[in-house]
């Protein structure tokens, strides 16, 4: 068990505390194995009757992703070490969402990307005025996944795909009111302190729950609703360059700094899986996507003009014109095609 996940029962609670705050708790192979090991562990042991998701205190991630920086690294050569990050990553995610007991992630902090992934499949997500939730990788070439997938294109509207394409944080008692977290906490102290003392679980949340206000993007949901429920990417862009909010203006320059390949890609992923009726699908697609997205030069430039040099000037790969729209619509297809015997195995 790696020291960056500290797991231990308190009064009939399971405690899962990242411990990575140098690198805001993201997510590494390993941590991912022993939170999975902890869980199973927990699952038919009759002294743990919940799960409590915390990070260290003093820090003001919850998690802000996956250890990006690894994966790109292996995308570069061979792949091998990132398909198993992948393989680990995605079957705690199914883990958590199938978990027959109480799962409660206090998303206390930065909640981005592998973040998500351990939060918001789980019964109980509970936001905290520190919270900051957002899946920003097609920023850097990748594509919403962690299960991503499954639940964007299932919160009302369009939000989910919004969220999804332009990487728009929220923040606070708006992860509530958008339907990602299932409570919303001012501070979150006390509640934690209950719970970990053995408090009745439904009791104590709903003591300290308070109710969400009017969300701050909720006069911008008509536009949302109007433009992002195309189907291609460019048909999205189109609806919002001619609307007369500045708002959508601001969304499609966004846009236009996201990888191309990465907004295809997430556009398709999320039209996909709100068709799918199982979870588990929905991480077998999104697993044949990031073996696949992973090795593709516009995420090792993400990663390379975001998280390693920082410039913040990555440089896609150039798909304008009818030629390359084709050629990007045949690479977006193969992303999607089955791993034959190297698929991700959950059923």
């Amino acid at each position: 068990m790696t020291d960056e996940v500290i797991t231990r029962i308190e009064n009939g609670v399971g405690r899962i505390t990242l411990n990575r705050p140098k690198a805001l708790h993201a997510l590494t192979t390993e941590m991912c194995a022993g939170m999975a090991g902890a869980l199973t562990a927990w699952e038919h042991d009759p002294a743990v009757r919940a799960v409590v998701v915390d990070h260290m205190e003093g820090t003001r991630g919850f998690c802000a992703g996956g250890d990006i920086r690894k994966v790109a690294e292996s995308g570069r050569g061979d792949g091998v070490a990132a398909a198993d990050f992948f393989r680990v990553e995605y079957t705690l995610n199914a883990q958590i969402k199938h978990y027959p007991k109480p799962y409660i992630a206090l998303m206390d902090g930065i909640t981005m990307g592998g973040g998500v992934g351990i939060s918001v499949h789980g019964s109980h997500r509970i936001a905290t005025d520190r919270t900051i939730f957002a899946m920003p990788e097609t920023g850097i070439g990748l594509f919403p996944d962690v299960g991503g997938g499954w639940f964007l294109p299932r919160l009302d509207g369009e939000l989910g795909t919004w969220l999804a394409l332009t990487g728009a944080q929220l923040r606070g008692s708006d992860v509530k009111a958008a339907g990602i977290a299932t409570h919303y906490v001012p501070v979150i102290d006390d509640l934690k302190a209950e719970l970990l003392a053995g408090g009745d679980i439904d009791a104590v949340l709903a003591k300290y729950d308070r109710p969400a206000p009017q969300p701050a993007y909720a006069s911008h949901v008509a536009a949302i609703d109007r433009c992002f429920d195309k189907d291609t990417v460019t048909a999205i862009s189109i609806a919002l360059n001619p609307d007369t909010d500045p708002w959508a203006h601001e969304q499609a320059a966004i846009l236009t700094k996201r990888s191309p390949q990465s907004l295809a890609v997430a556009l398709r992923q999320l039209r996909e899986g709100r068709k799918m009726t199982s979870f588990d699908d929905v991480m077998i697609m999104e697993y044949r996507l990031a073996c696949r997205i992973t090795r593709t030069r516009d995420f090792s430039e993400g990663v390379r003009a975001v998280i390693e040099d920082k410039d913040n000037q990555p440089q896609w790969a150039d798909w304008v014109g009818e030629a390359a729209g084709q050629t990007l619509s045949a690479a977006i297809e193969l992303m999607f095609e089955s791993l034959g015997k190297l698929d991700l195995q959950l059923h």
